[in-house]
């Protein structure tokens, strides 16, 4: 009788794992292998462990352990956060399908992975993935007409907002014989000058030595409607007295996830500010998941705070204060977080280095530093205007 009953329960536990298989199978595709059906190019960033997909029309963006994705300017839920496993990075297999044609998911990029084996299969498309795509066909081939408000980036340039960093309570970075807030408000009140005789229309966050939060500059921006906003600032390393004698540079940054420990570290001494006076929800360090939601929205503005840093760098050519490495980088600065337009954090010198300070306390260095941003704003002017053209706007 006992050998009977246990001859039952053998039975039933195999029945019970084979009903249980199809639930914990899970269809993951292979990254690379999905995008080169896709045509599209495999960017992988290691140290942060996110990973981009490129095709013609679309730039998708993942990172390892997180259930989102960001395209263009909307973030997607995923069915599975990707994974690595046997030297491969994995997502779910629908995941590609919702993100490309519903062709997307060929059998030989495609594994159904279960806790007893791992089998190639191919996927059939839904039906909804199928009217996405026609959908998508049809939009992409009838011409859209320009909305009647543009937004920044897409309109002509016309208002500039200039953003003096710290003020008030907040010295900022100390050199030998200055402080950041002083120095970038005399150059910040010399460009709005030189902008205004271009004939743009320039406001200021701040025009004296008061102090405003991070997100209220933002703020301000989004009110006065600008079409681009400048954040100045003056860098700082605490170091030796002869490691300061060697960093030295101008940087100029747009807001995107870091790619190096330097941006990082600068990000974070310049974020500083708003938790040291208490501001509401701050903080230092932008988390993986703010990241994506926020890429999501900023992507339309990111190409033209590109775009402005291009004409900045051509600008400088000549400059007395050379640019540090190359002289683009990019992180997750506060002050440009709430900014919906283009911009840029302007690191305009090193004011630990005593050579870059004093050039930027100079009358004349402060001129050639107002200038050259001035003439950088002009030709991105032209290039956005020429750009429109090109569009029949």
């Amino acid at each position: 009788m006992k050998k009977v009953l246990w001859f039952l329960f053998f039975c039933l536990a195999c029945v019970a794992s084979i009903w249980a298989e199809p639930a914990s199978a899970v269809a993951k595709a292979d990254v690379e292998q999905c995008a080169k059906e896709q045509k599209a190019s495999f960017h992988w960033y290691p140290v942060q462990k996110t990973f981009n997909m490129i095709s013609a029309t679309d730039t998708i963006k993942f990172a390892v352990g997180l259930p989102y994705a960001s395209m263009g300017s909307k973030s997607i839920a995923l069915e599975m956060a990707p994974e690595i496993s046997e030297g491969k990075i994995w997502i779910a297999a629908n995941d590609v399908k919702k993100i490309f044609a519903p062709a997307a998911v060929s059998s030989s990029s495609v594994t159904i992975v279960s806790s007893s084996s791992a089998t190639v299969v191919p996927l059939k498309p839904s039906s909804s993935s199928v009217a996405v795509a026609s959908s998508t066909a049809v939009a992409s081939s009838t011409a859209v007409a320009p909305p009647k408000n543009e937004t920044a980036g897409t309109r002509e340039v016309k208002t500039i907002v200039i953003d003096p960093g710290h003020g008030g309570k907040d010295s900022g970075a100390l050199g030998v014989n200055a402080q950041e807030k002083d120095i970038v408000l005399t150059v910040g009140k010399l460009l709005k000058k030189e902008l205004e005789k271009e004939g743009f229309n320039v406001k200021m966050t701040r025009d004296k030595d008061v102090f405003i939060e991070l997100g209220q500059r933002a703020n301000l921006a989004n009110q006065w409607d600008g079409d681009l906003f400048i954040s100045l600032h003056c860098n700082a390393v605490d170091a030796t007295p002869e490691r300061k004698k060697q960093i030295k540079g101008y940087h100029v940054y747009v807001l995107r996830a870091p790619e190096s420990e330097e941006d990082k570290a600068i990000a974070r001494r310049e974020n500083k500010v708003a938790t040291l006076y208490g501001e509401k929800n701050a903080k230092e360090e932008l988390s993986p998941i703010e990241w994506f939601k926020l890429e999501a929205r900023l992507e339309k503005y990111k190409q033209n705070s590109y775009m402005f840093t291009e004409e900045l760098l051509k600008a400088n050519e000549g400059y007395k204060i050379r640019k540090q490495a190359g002289g683009v980088g990019g992180a997750g600065f506060m002050v440009l977080v709430g900014a919906l337009m283009p911009a840029v954090l302007y690191e305009i010198g090193f004011i630990s280095n005593l050579e870059d300070e004093a050039y930027m306390m100079s009358d004349a260095g402060q001129k050639d530093i107002a200038e050259r941003i001035s003439k950088a704003v002009a030709s991105y002017k032209e290039a956005v205007h020429n750009y429109r053209e090109t569009l029949g706007r």
